[in-house]
């Protein structure tokens, strides 16, 4: 599932369990092509949220996201790893594997 977060919801959305948020902003390329790799996921059973940095400036501030597209996860609300530019759908569930094992 793919849930569009803002500066309203954030908190509430990523407070509790494991939460993987994309940051992009609508005019950069590798953000769409991005995109499409993500669609893929939408499906299934992972949470995975999307913050477009144009419209919620502060919450790319608050961890600290300067280039685009980035991946925060967090855990509880806490940052426990960042992945930054373009990954294939295969990339990031390889990645993400790392912090799912016991």
């Amino acid at each position: 599932m793919i849930i569009e977060l803002n500066e309203e919801n954030f908190d509430k959305e990523t407070s509790k369990g494991l939460k993987l948020v994309e940051f992009y902003t609508a005019w950069c390329t590798y953000c769409r092509n991005q995109r499409i790799e993500l669609m893929e996921l939408e499906d299934s059973d992972m949470w995975i949220g999307i913050v477009d940095c144009d419209e919620s400036p502060e919450l790319p501030k608050r961890y600290g996201v300067t280039g685009f597209p980035t991946f925060v996860l967090l855990k509880d609300g806490v940052k426990i790893a960042e992945f930054a530019g373009f990954h294939q759908k295969a990339q990031l569930l390889d990645r993400l594997m790392n912090y799912l094992k016991p």
